[in-house]
């Protein structure tokens, strides 16, 4: 199976961390987000551990909340010892309603309000990932009034392309995030903000983008913000603390995707910043990077029930199910590719190539083209494997239609995690 945590049990049905996904479809019903919390937790560990070892004390990783955000995994994630980003005020409440340690967090994005702000102050948030020079005033203004001095990571672009899909590449210098190095910019922003009362410049942040399976691309990253580091110790006589390299290592969806070995990557990766720290003559810096869909992504299964199956002669099958781009949308953004299989008749032969087709009133509802099935009928349930990142947290009510529940697998057995949404959820803000 593409996961060791997948398996195809004697009932001939596909099972996550040994437990029935059939069994479970019939239990909770569908649409159904399953998520592994032990195959969580590996994850996390790996890179904790790595980081720590090859990378030095003090370096770590923090969990990308984009990547899937709820109340539990914060506990599990707190549990670990993993800090935190945010890129919202929204994941700012749920990881302080889940009692996550909020001076473990750092707060990103690229256009805070001052409310976003004074909410991250107030509510003991330890870091902010600073993007620009109005947002560093507005930081300054508002620590004086509360009497503390706010610690800054300054976040740059240095101008790196990591061959990743378009829309998850964040490093170039043509975009949103950040200050880009290559013009100049950046070090006109470290002058200024040195010159702020109540900031703390702890040090630099950059991301290249997701989906990248080789340490190369975050080592290209890491020479360019080392030289950078050297620069502005050298020119302002000031020397930074931490050098967060962002997103974490991608992650297998399908069988042409290759292996990764995170721990090789951490500790390659950890030799080739070893190596330009003594060629630069300097100490090397914390290190963070903010692995999400790495940690998440393969404890997740998404399950669907079968509505109907559409042949249009001499061109293609549909295999119409109960759920659609409403709680995945990433192949109608991204044509981003999945495993598909029916968790009933897992070790079936396929004799159908089919497009998976959501039940949304939108022609590009779809999971994915040209998938080879066992020819499914009504009632069958669909398993879409490898969906623990960027399926809930980007799920919609499109259509008027209801969240799916989320439901954790652990130690054979299965809890709730999130509710399914009820049609009385949809109307409730209604006046």
């Amino acid at each position: 199976m593409l996961h060791n945590n997948l398996s195809i049990n004697e009932k001939n049905h596909l099972a996550l961390a040994g437990v029935d996904t059939v069994e479970l479809a019939h239990r909770y019903g569908t649409p159904l987000f399953l998520m592994d919390e032990e195959r969580i937790r590996y994850n996390a560990r790996v890179y904790i551990n790595a980081m720590k070892k090859y990378m030095g004390e003090g370096s770590k990783p923090l969990f990308a909340s984009k990547s899937c955000c709820f109340k539990r995994i914060y506990s599990i994630i707190a549990e670990e010892g993993m800090s935190t980003d945010l890129v919202s005020p929204g994941e700012l409440y749920i990881a302080k309603e889940a009692g996550f340690p909020l001076e473990n967090a750092y707060f990103h994005g690229n256009n805070k309000t001052d409310e976003d702000i004074c909410y991250a102050m107030d509510s003991g948030v330890g870091h902010f990932i600073a993007d620009n020079r109005e947002e560093l005033d507005a930081i300054s203004r508002f620590a004086g009034e509360r009497g503390i001095t706010q610690k800054v990571i300054l976040r740059l672009s240095p101008g790196i392309d990591p061959h990743t899909q378009a829309k998850i590449s964040t490093g170039k210098v043509d975009s949103k995030f950040g200050t880009a190095i290559e013009t100049g910019q950046a070090m006109e922003l470290v002058k200024y903000v040195l010159t702020l009362a109540n900031v703390e410049l702890e040090g630099f942040h950059c991301h290249i983008g997701s989906q990248i399976f080789e340490y190369s691309s975050f080592s290209d990253a890491a020479d360019i913000m080392l030289r950078f580091i050297r620069d502005v110790r050298d020119e302002c006589g000031y020397v930074v603390k931490v050098l967060n390299l962002g997103g974490g290592f991608g992650v297998r969806y399908v069988e042409s995707d290759p292996h990764i070995d995170y721990e090789a990557n951490i500790k390659g990766l950890g030799a080739e910043i070893d190596k330009l720290c003594a060629e630069l003559e300097m100490e090397r810096p914390i290190i963070l990077m903010e692995p999400g869909r790495s940690i998440v992504a393969d404890s997740g299964v998404t399950l669907y029930t079968v509505g109907s199956v559409k042949t249009i002669t001499g061109y293609k099958s549909y295999v119409s199910i109960d759920g659609g781009m409403t709680d995945n949308p990433r192949y109608a953004l991204y044509e981003s590719d999945y495993s598909i299989l029916l968790a009933n008749r897992a070790g079936d032969a396929p004799d159908l190539t089919a497009t998976i087709a959501g039940r949304c009133c939108e022609s590009g509802d779809l999971i994915q083209e040209d998938v080879a099935l066992p020819t499914p009928v009504r009632g069958d349930t669909l398993a879409v494997l490898v969906t623990g990142a960027y399926n809930y947290s980007m799920a919609s009510n499109y259509n008027r239609i209801p969240r799916p529940p989320v439901v954790m697998v652990k130690d054979g057995g299965s809890y709730v995690a999130v509710k399914r949404e009820t049609y009385e959820d949809l109307c409730r803000n209604d006046m």
